[in-house]
């Protein structure tokens, strides 16, 4: 498994307090870091390479035009990941939509049955508090490590481990695996 190198929070929320004050420069840095963390996400969530890339496309949109309230934002890499979740299930409930109006939509594929289950599940970690639901993102959508997730959100390791058990074991309840 390859690891991703995730920048030290303080230097996103830096580079997010140039942009909010009119830097415009620094969305190349941006880009350089979150792409390819956003596409990871949103790849996962869709199935498609082609939609991945709208998703990161459309949260770098989004980024500019919100780009003087960034500076107020403590954690860059959620935030940015929260819009590409919302981004993902627009783009997925758009997808539906299109599918409902093609000549035979009894038709089901299965990436149709994997982008529902999908949905299903990105529901229910939305259900999750802002702390497990984050560790839920850079563990799994992202893969990375328990230690660079602690690294990341300045929080302990054993609170790191804590919040992804927790998580996991709240998901599988939910979806009717275990208790």
């Amino acid at each position: 498994m390859e690891i991703i190198a995730v920048a030290a929070p303080d230097s996103l929320v830096k580079l997010f307090q140039r942009l909010s004050q009119g830097d415009i420069q620094v969305l190349a840095e941006l880009y350089d870091e979150l792409a390819p963390k956003i596409y990871g996400l949103a790849f996962w969530r869709t199935g498609s390479n082609e939609d991945a890339s709208d998703v990161v496309q459309e949260v770098f949109v989004k980024l500019a035009a919100r780009a003087p309230s960034l500076g107020a934002v403590r954690r860059p890499l959620s935030y940015v990941l929260r819009i590409a979740h919302h981004e993902s299930i627009n783009l997925l409930r758009k997808r539906k939509r299109e599918c409902h109006m093609e000549e035979n939509p009894l038709l089901v594929s299965n990436s149709d049955r994997y982008a529902d289950y999908a949905v299903r599940l990105s529901m229910l970690i939305r259900e999750l508090p802002e702390e497990q639901r984050e560790v839920i993102y850079l563990r799994h959508f992202l893969g990375l490590s328990l230690r660079e997730i602690s690294s990341a959100t300045g929080a302990n390791l054993f609170t790191t481990a804590s919040r992804c058990r927790l998580a996991i074991r709240k998901l599988k309840a939910r979806l009717g695996e275990g208790k």
